[in-house]
């Protein structure tokens, strides 16, 4: 495989070992310049994958990088609310344009295209499938950067969609500390094996809670398996999150892009060393 690989086999004449005789990747929009992608992704829900998301897209906006997050997780989408988004996405004969945040990322996500927020999405998996590769193919995201996709938990239909029909570079696992978290954490990297994409990080949230009197940290969910797992596997990024009522306040009053703290920071550098 050639070291400048960008696993599109349909637009590419070397003759690699690696070359897929029928390539499942979708072109994205002809308007859409996307440099890198990234998929965050947990092996269950609830351990703080969406925060996580948005947090890396907002540190890389931070850095000028230009940054776009495709919110994947359409039964259960959170990203709009996140970064206090309620407009509508519009579009044309050309394509759809992603909603745009107050400092300059772009987002598309399925809340930006229903009637209400709350309207629940009642679809079988190949039709979820189906849009997921659609705010790949249909969105005119323009030239972006660093690309994040917000991924629904587990490995199963729309997550083998998403790595066989976008061409993701690196993938960031994100776990919380019980041990059975641990376990499930470990089949989301073996995916990633499986679908030849490295795994940049692993983001251990909720990890600690820091008492506002002593300072202390208090490990509430038990002791933390997430470096274990990454000494295993091989990798090297890893970052523990704390249980802060900050963020999720953040995030309820749609002010993500405002937050401070530096948990993230060897992360982000490990996507931009790829």
């Amino acid at each position: 495989m050639s070291e400048n690989c960008s696993q599109n086999c349909e637009s590419c004449n070397e003759n690699c070992s690696e070359r897929k005789a029928d390539s499942l990747l979708v072109h994205p929009h002809e308007m859409s310049h996307i440099k890198k992608v990234i998929a965050v992704v947990s092996g269950k829900g609830g351990v703080g994958k969406s925060l996580v998301a948005s947090m890396l897209a907002v540190m890389a906006n931070r850095k000028d990088y230009k940054t776009a997050i495709l919110d994947a997780d359409i039964t259960g989408p959170s990203i709009p609310k996140a970064f206090g988004l309620h407009g509508k996405a519009t579009g044309s004969e050309t394509g759809i344009y992603p909603v745009r945040t107050k400092l300059g990322l772009s987002v598309m996500s399925l809340n930006l295209l229903t009637e209400n927020e709350t309207d629940p999405v009642v679809w079988r998996g190949p039709l979820i499938a189906g849009t997921v590769k659609q705010f790949w193919s249909d969105v005119i995201w323009g030239d972006v950067d660093y690309m994040f996709i917000d991924m629904p938990p587990g490995t199963g239909d729309v997550p083998l969609t998403v790595f066989q029909s976008i061409p993701v570079d690196g993938v960031v696992i994100v776990a919380s500390p019980q041990e059975l978290v641990g376990m499930i954490v470990e089949k989301a990297v073996n995916m990633s094996k499986m679908m030849k994409i490295p795994v940049l990080a692993l983001v251990e949230n909720m990890s600690y809670v820091v008492c506002p009197e002593c300072k202390h940290e208090h490990k509430i969910f038990g002791e933390s398996h997430i470096e274990t797992i990454a000494e295993k596997h091989g990798v090297k990024a890893v970052a523990r999150m704390p249980l802060d009522p900050r963020l999720a306040a953040a995030c309820d009053a749609g002010m993500i892009e405002l937050f401070d703290g530096n948990w993230l920071d060897e992360v982000l550098e490990a996507i931009e060393r790829m």
